[in-house]
């Protein structure tokens, strides 16, 4: 009995210690704990946006096209990574005459797809207001925005 004791321990310990490691090496290991990250300079909440102008945005979504067609903020257009020049001419006069600030959004906090977009945008289209929405669609789902 001891003997079965012993040897329990020893696979939960090193079950443990496979487990530390694969965490430690995993490229996309989640935190294990609440991180509230900060917003940053060029970042909006989805409470500022509505705070300064209401619904009087330009919302652009920079996920994929499958999950733009599967839900997307309404009125929002679509410009991402995969299909920008060809988006961009269909959304170059919009923007070019735009009197509304443009907040751009993809999947999630981690997600980076709306910083490139809208380094690209900004590099091809003078905007004075172009924002990332904080927290992306995620942030804008638990909003419970309509």
């Amino acid at each position: 009995m001891r003997q079965l004791v012993m040897q329990s321990a020893i696979l939960l310990c090193l079950s443990a210690v496979a487990a530390w490691i694969s965490y430690g090496l995993h490229p996309r290991a989640p935190a294990l704990y609440a991180v509230v990250a900060e917003v940053a300079v060029d970042e909006l909440t989805v409470q500022q946006v509505r705070d300064r102008w209401g619904d009087r945005v330009i919302w652009l979504d920079a996920r994929p096209r499958e999950q733009y067609l599967a839900e997307h903020i309404p009125g929002a257009r679509l410009l991402n990574e995969q299909e920008f020049e060809v988006q961009l001419l269909e959304l170059l006069q919009d923007l070019e005459r735009a009197d509304r600030p443009v907040i751009i959004y993809c999947s999630g906090q981690r997600c980076e797809a709306s910083r490139r977009v809208r380094e690209r945008l900004i590099a091809s289209v003078p905007l004075d207001d172009c924002y990332i929405l904080h927290g992306g669609w995620s942030e804008w789902k638990a909003s419970r925005q309509p």
